[in-house]
C-alpha cells in the first residue's frame, strides 16, 4: 500500500500526471511558483524524494534529470481505496457507507466502472473480469505488466512505498 502523498508531494504529481510526460524541475516549479513561493532545491528535493519512493522514474539530461511516473493516479486513488477497505473489519459495510457518501455522478461512475470489468455476459460465457482489460477499452491499464513499472527494481521497489503494485495484483 502506498503512504498517501503530502500535500507538496500531491502537488508535485498532479503535475507530472497531467502533463503524462517527462518533466524537469525547472517546469514543476514554474507551474507550482504561480501559487506559492518555493525554492528551486525544494521541488527538486521533492521530486528526488519521489524517485526514492519508486513513484517517478528518472533519466539523466545533462547535468538535470528528466522525471516520469512510474503508474497513474488512478493507480494510486484505486491502490489507496483497496487499502481502506482491507483494513475494514466489515468490508461489506464499509462498501455500503462508501457507496452511501457517494454523488449521483460518483455512483454513475461505478456503475460505469462495474459494466466495463463485467463485460457482455453471452449464454455460456463467463463475465469479462479484471484481467482481461488490458486492450483500448481500458487505456489507464499497462500494456506490459512485466515492464519497468512492475519490474520490482530499484525504480520501483515491491514493499508498502510501491504505488502500482494493488494495479498490478489485480491484473494477475
Amino acid at each position: 500500500m502506498p503512504r498517501p502523498l503530502g500535500e507538496l508531494e500531491d502537488a508535485v504529481m498532479t503535475r507530472v500526471w497531467k502533463w503524462n510526460r517527462p518533466v524537469t524541475v525547472r517546469e514543476v516549479l514554474e507551474d507550482l511558483q504561480q501559487e506559492r513561493s518555493i525554492a528551486y532545491t525544494t521541488v527538486m528535493t521533492v521530486l528526488d524524494n519521489l524517485h526514492q519512493k519508486g513513484w517517478v522514474r528518472r533519466e539523466a539530461e545533462g547535468r538535470a534529470y528528466r522525471y516520469e511516473a512510474v503508474s497513474t493516479r488512478a493507480a494510486y486513488a484505486a491502490a489507496l481505496m483497496n487499502e481502506a477497505w482491507s483494513r475494514s473489519d466489515n468490508p461489506a459495510a464499509a462498501l455500503v457507507a462508501f457507496f452511501g457518501m457517494m454523488s449521483a455522478e460518483q455512483r454513475e461512475a461505478l456503475s460505469d466502472a462495474m459494466r466495463i470489468v463485467q463485460g457482455p455476459v453471452t449464454q455460456g460465457q463467463p463475465a469479462q473480469g479484471p484481467e482481461n482489460l488490458t486492450g483500448p477499452a481500458n487505456p489507464g491499464r499497462s500494456e506490459n505488466p512485466g515492464g519497468p513499472e512492475n519490474s520490482g527494481g530499484p525504480e520501483n521497489p515491491r514493499g508498502p512505498e510501491n504505488p502500482g503494485d494493488a494495479e498490478h495484483r489485480a491484473e494477475r
